[in-house]
C-alpha cells in the first residue's frame, strides 16, 4: 500500500481545495497519471500517482481543504494486470446489473399478472414509468440505498456512463447528514434572533459556497483598497486612427501572422512606450524602498467562469504586434480552458483590463497589488465632437482609467501618463518609434 500526498505546489501556496477526483476506488493508475485535481488560490493543479497499481481508497472528498503533505488517496500497488483484474470486477458488476434488471423486470410482470384486471392498464402505465425512470445501479448501490431509505434518483454519480456506485450512495449520505446538521444548527440560530429568521421573509434564496478562487480574489481587493492610496484619473480617446489602421491591415495582418490583428496589442504598445516615460507607474513598493523595473511583463485581466485572472506577457517591449496579440491569444485560451500554470500569473509590472468587451462605458479598475497602475479600457462609442470651434464630427470615442498608487505616484505624473497614451493610440504609427 502506497499513500498519494499532497505535493509542493509553490512557494506562497501551502494548502489547496479537493476540486474533482480524476478516478474512483477500483481504478489503475500509472505511475505519473493524474487522479485528482487540486483548486489554488491562483491556478488549478493536477495531482499525479506516484506508483502504479490500484486505488484502494480516497481520504478526502471534493471540497475538503488539505495541506502540502497531507495523504489523499491510497493506492495498492500491482502490475497492469490489477488493471485487468479491476476491468474484469466493472463487467461482473455489469453483469450483476443488467442480471438484476432482467430479475427486476420478471418480478415486474409477475405482479402485473397478479393483479385485478379492473387496475390492469393503470398499474402497466405506472410500472411502464417506473421502469423506465430508475436509474442504472451497481446490486451492493440498490442494497446501501435500500437499507438507508434512499432514493437512487436523487444520488449524484461521477460515472460517465450515469451508473450509481456504492460509494457514490455512500457520499451521498454523508452529505445529506451534514446538511441536515447545518438546517438543524441555522433553525437554532434563527430561534435565537428574530432579525435573521425574518432576514429573507419566507422568499426563494440559494446559498453557494465561495470557491477558494473567489475568496482569495475578494481578500486580496480588500486588501487593496485598505493597504494603498489608490487614485483613478480619467481620460478618453479618439479611436478613429487605430480602427482605420485596423481596417486597411487586418486582412494582410491574419494571413502574414495567423492571428488577428486587435486593440489589445495597441494599448498594449502604448503602455509599454507611456511606462518608458514615467517608471514609477512600472514601480512596486517594498517596506520602505521603491524597487523601478527596467523590463515590461504587461498583466491582462481575463474574465473565467472561476473569477478573474491576470496572465502576464513576458517581454511586451521587445515583442512584435503579431507577438503581443499570439501570447494575448494563447493565455486567454489556457485560461479558460483552466491550463494557466503559477508562472503564468507570476511578475507582472502593469496591468490592462478591459471592461469594454462587456459594454462597460466608465468604471474604476482596482489595483492589481504589488503593482502601482492599472489601465481601464471601456466600449467605444460614436459621438459628436468638436474638432474646432464651429465644425462638429461623429467620432469613435473610448474613455480610459487609470487608477494608481498615490504613495509614490503623483497626480501630474498620472495625468501626464494618461495622455501620453491617449496622444499615441491617437497617432498609431509613432508607435512604430515610441514602443
Amino acid at each position: 500500500m502506497a499513500e498519494i500526498k499532497v505535493p509542493e505546489l509553490a512557494e506562497s501556496i501551502t494548502e489547496g481545495t479537493i476540486a474533482e477526483w480524476l478516478k474512483q476506488p477500483g481504478d489503475f493508475v500509472e505511475k505519473g497519471e493524474n487522479i485528482a485535481e487540486l483548486e489554488t488560490d491562483k491556478v488549478n493543479v493536477e495531482i499525479t500517482s506516484e506508483e502504479s497499481g490500484v486505488i484502494k481508497e480516497l481520504l478526502r472528498e471534493p471540497g475538503d481543504t488539505v495541506e502540502v503533505g497531507d495523504p489523499i488517496a491510497v493506492v495498492e500497488a500491482g502490475e497492469k494486470s490489477s488493471g485487468g483484474e479491476a476491468s474484469s470486477k466493472e463487467d461482473k458488476k455489469e453483469a450483476d446489473d443488467n442480471k438484476a434488471e432482467e430479475e427486476s423486470k420478471a418480478e415486474n410482470n409477475e405482479k402485473k399478472q397478479a393483479e385485478p384486471k379492473a387496475e390492469k392498464n393503470e398499474e402497466e402505465e405506472s410500472a411502464q414509468d417506473t421502469a423506465s425512470d430508475r436509474p442504472i445501479a451497481s446490486p451492493s448501490a440498490r442494497k446501501l440505498a435500500r437499507e438507508k431509505g434512499l432514493d437512487l434518483n436523487e444520488v449524484p454519480t461521477r460515472d460517465p456512463m450515469g451508473r450509481v456506485r456504492k460509494e457514490d450512495v455512500e457520499n451521498f449520505e454523508k452529505n445529506t447528514k451534514a446538511a441536515e446538521k447545518s438546517s438543524s444548527a441555522s433553525g437554532s440560530d434563527q430561534k435565537s434572533s428574530p432579525q435573521k429568521q425574518d432576514e429573507f421573509a419566507g422568499k426563494s434564496v440559494e446559498r453557494i459556497k465561495m470557491s477558494r478562487r473567489r475568496k482569495t480574489i475578494a481578500n486580496r481587493l480588500v486588501d487593496v483598497q485598505q493597504s494603498t492610496a489608490m487614485l483613478t484619473t480619467f481620460n478618453e480617446v479618439d479611436m478613429t486612427a487605430v480602427m482605420e489602421l485596423r481596417k486597411r491591415r487586418k486582412d494582410a495582418f491574419q494571413e502574414a501572422n495567423d492571428v488577428k490583428l486587435g486593440f489589445m496589442s495597441f494599448f498594449t504598445k502604448a503602455v509599454v512606450a507611456a511606462l518608458k516615460h514615467f517608471p514609477l507607474l512600472n514601480a512596486e513598493i517594498q517596506g520602505d524602498e521603491i524597487i523601478k523595473k527596467d523590463f515590461y511583463d504587461i498583466g491582462m485581466a481575463v474574465s473565467t467562469d472561476d473569477g478573474l485572472v491576470v496572465p502576464v506577457v513576458r517581454d511586451a517591449d521587445r515583442r512584435t504586434f503579431a507577438g503581443i496579440e499570439q501570447e494575448i491569444l494563447t493565455l486567454s485560451k489556457k485560461a479558460r480552458d483552466n491550463k494557466l500554470a503559477l508562472k503564468d500569473l507570476q511578475g507582472g509590472t502593469f496591468t490592462i483590463t478591459n471592461g469594454g468587451v462587456f459594454g462597460s462605458l466608465l468604471s474604476t479598475p482596482i489595483l492589481n497589488a504589488p503593482q502601482v497602475g492599472i489601465l481601464g479600457m471601456h466600449t467605444i462609442q460614436w459621438r459628436p465632437v468638436a474638432i474646432d470651434q464651429e465644425k462638429m464630427e461623429n467620432r469613435p470615442m473610448m474613455y480610459l482609467a487609470l487608477s494608481y498608487d498615490h504613495r509614490i505616484v503623483d497626480g501630474k505624473e498620472a495625468v501626464s501618463f494618461l495622455v501620453k497614451i491617449k496622444e499615441l493610440l491617437e497617432d498609431p504609427e509613432v508607435l512604430l518609434l515610441e514602443g
